[in-house]
């Protein structure tokens, strides 16, 4: 029987944090292996571990898959939170890649430098304002259900509650005007494993400081 599935990354957000969160919805444990060390990095490398020489890697039912999407991909069909069809796929995917945008302007700002660090925040608020959380607004709105697709939990929602929980670090008040999405987020954050993920002391990271871009930058050798 396989064990639990093993993550590979550092100790913070960054592209792995999508797949804690599907992991801990789906119910499933996990362990973590966090990368410090260019030495740990190279080690991975060395052996093989890393097809595009790229973290995040995840040990699963004897696999070693690399590549965000890949991994997520995998955990959602799996753990059946990928639709009952092709047409609720294609939907799920939509709405994953637009919160998975939106993210990664978030994920840019911890390693800005100082200055440009409320310019990208200013430009998060006006694309969550006017590009993003409409969408998700209007599709809840004209469907009337509780969930993205299908009236069923899934990938979608999942990803929708990282998204709207990152940007509330920042604005906390960025739903006045959405109460489909404030209906959404309170909703989804009472499903008892949320709730736990959500919970002080789970595997859920904290906003990266110092000292996780201080290890990205080492490991990789960036400036």
């Amino acid at each position: 029987m396989a064990g639990k599935p093993k993550l590979h990354y550092f100790n913070g957000r960054g592209r792995m944090e999508s797949v804690r969160w599907l992991l801990a919805s789906a119910g499933v444990e996990f362990e973590e292996e966090f990368i410090e060390t260019r030495e740990q990095y190279d080690k991975l490398l060395q052996g093989g571990s890393l097809m595009f020489q790229q973290v995040p890697m995840v040990e699963i039912d004897d696999l070693k898959i690399v590549q965000t999407r890949a991994i997520l991909n995998y955990i959602a069909g799996k753990y059946n939170l990928y639709g009952k069809d092709l047409k609720d796929r294609a939907l799920i995917d939509m709405y994953v890649e637009g919160a998975t945008e939106f993210m990664a302007l978030i994920h840019t700002i911890w390693f800005l430098p100082e200055d440009g660090k409320q310019k990208q925040i200013n430009i998060i608020k006006e694309r969550a304002l006017n590009r993003y959380l409409p969408v998700y607004e209007k599709v809840l709105k004209d469907h009337g259900h509780d969930f993205l697709v299908g009236n069923k939990f899934s990938w979608a929602d999942v990803q929708l509650l990282e998204a709207i929980l990152m940007v509330e670090e920042m604005h906390d008040d960025i739903l006045q005007k959405f109460p489909q999405l404030q209906a959404f987020k309170e909703r989804t954050s009472k499903i008892p494993t949320i709730k736990k993920f959500l919970q002080p002391g789970s595997q859920r990271k904290p906003q990266p400081d110092k000292h996780y871009v201080d290890t990205v930058k080492t490991v990789f050798n960036l400036p």
